[in-house]
């Protein structure tokens, strides 16, 4: 019998874990998410999902890490978590009427083995007014992250005219990656 460990604060993630049916256990990592310089889009959440289950060390024997992390990107360049009101704000002027791209990277690591794999999504909003951002950043203080929402919140449910790719990629799990490696195991 394994031991799954999610080692993830995000209650997001925990609620989608949970709803595939395992059982697991929330682990804390201290780990500081730092991108080298010139680290290609496609890599990024990969690279910082890793980093994580490294912070983390070995799992023992019959135990099982997930790791995962999520990045929004346009125009060539990462949106990762804003810093403050003034960030969210102008992220989300930058999403409103364009497509961009959501990636998120699962790592699975065991006593003897690791996996990493990425996921990407393409989101299209449709026109986000000021007095729009301004009413959902206070609403739902968007500040933990990428990109400034969350698909499941208002402005998901309101702005999004089309995705393509897994939604659940999109909400910073692509389970369906999750299920297939955890099965494998």
């Amino acid at each position: 019998m394994m031991k799954l460990l999610l080692a993830s604060q995000s209650p997001r993630r925990k609620e989608l874990l949970s709803g595939l049916g395992f059982d697991f256990e929330v682990v804390k990592i201290d780990c500081e998410e730092v991108l080298p310089e010139k680290i290609e889009i496609e890599k990024a959440a990969g690279y910082l999902s890793l980093l994580k289950a490294d912070a983390f060390g070995v799992p023992e024997d019959g135990e099982v890490l997930l790791t995962a992390d999520t990045i929004v990107a346009i125009d060539d360049r990462i949106l990762g978590k804003p810093n403050n009101e003034a960030d969210a704000k102008t992220m989300l002027r930058t999403l409103a009427g364009r497509t961009h791209q959501v990636y998120t990277a699962i790592t699975i690591k065991t006593y003897d083995k690791i996996f990493t794999e990425t996921d990407m999504a393409e989101v299209e909003f449709d026109e986000i007014s000021d007095a729009e951002i301004q009413y959902y950043i206070h609403k739902y203080r968007p500040f933990d992250k990428a990109g400034s929402y969350g698909i499941q919140e208002w402005l998901g449910m309101a702005k999004i005219k089309k995705m393509n790719g897994s939604f659940y990629t999109i909400m910073g799990l692509p389970t369906h990656v999750v299920y297939k490696i955890l099965k494998e195991i």
